[in-house]
């Protein structure tokens, strides 16, 4: 039986689909709902990078309301990010997908998705969340730091359509969301090193403050990156952009 998933929205445009967001959130909705739009004209990522949503390209964010302190709530984009690779693995190779730390789904090795999770308090002191994702269908960002990748160019045929990918990618939500409210976030952890890029490789981590360099050992149950510097110590890394030689 496919696994059901909450409703969804899809406009024609939309300035942000994590916008609309939370617009619904502080006027008291909900969710669980998910929001997606064909086009995005302030589409954003993280650290409040613009992300583009070509034509064809996937752009939807799921509303939905936690008990769970931010901390732990935040372990969604690790959800989302398992989602977005179960979605690239019904259309492509298994051997070409992989999620790079924190929640990026990697095509081939290049970049093919990002994902925004926002939160906020409710009247009622639990939080509202949009976990924003967006991916690469049939192009990908012109002003891209790296290579990015597309589902089109990895497939003899046409890719998902916008409505199709949704519908799986909330599917495989709802089956991983489902695995960590039940068995924690070891069974998202477990899900993600067995597709993690870059383990055993060195990397370069950009932090706030400063440029760290090591061997991607793994994640700590927390969801950190366990970076050995040359010196032997462990780094762990909570927040910021890894680097591998070739993503």
């Amino acid at each position: 039986m496919a696994t059901v998933h909450p409703p969804i929205a899809f406009f024609d445009e939309l300035d942000s689909t994590n916008a609309e967001a939370r617009r619904r959130a502080e006027a008291g909705d909900a969710g669980p709902l998910w929001i997606a739009a064909f086009r995005q004209t302030a589409g954003r990522g993280r650290r409040g990078r613009p992300w583009e949503t070509g034509a064809g390209n996937l752009a939807a964010t799921l509303l939905m309301t936690t008990d769970r302190p931010a901390g732990e709530a935040a372990q969604l984009s690790f959800v989302a990010a398992l989602a977005a690779a179960d979605l690239a693995e019904s259309c492509l190779a298994s051997d070409l997908v992989s999620v790079k730390w924190p929640n990026d789904l990697m095509i081939d090795g290049r970049k093919a998705a990002g994902i925004l999770v926002e939160s906020g308090a409710r009247p009622d002191g639990r939080l509202w969340l949009a976990v924003g994702i967006g991916i690469n269908l049939v192009s990908g960002p012109e002003a891209a730091e790296r290579p990015s990748a597309t589902f089109a160019e990895h497939m003899s045929g046409a890719p998902p359509t916008p409505q199709a990918a949704l519908d799986v990618l909330a599917a495989a939500f709802e089956t991983w969301r489902g695995a960590w409210a039940a068995q924690g976030f070891s069974a998202i952890a477990d899900g993600w090193t067995s597709r993690a890029h870059g383990l055993g490789q060195t990397c370069i981590a950009r932090l706030p403050n400063e440029t760290v360099e090591g061997v991607a050992e793994g994640m700590d149950p927390d969801g950190a990156l366990r970076l050995r510097l040359d010196d032997g110590q462990i780094r762990k890394i909570t927040a910021g952009d890894v680097f591998f030689g070739d993503a």
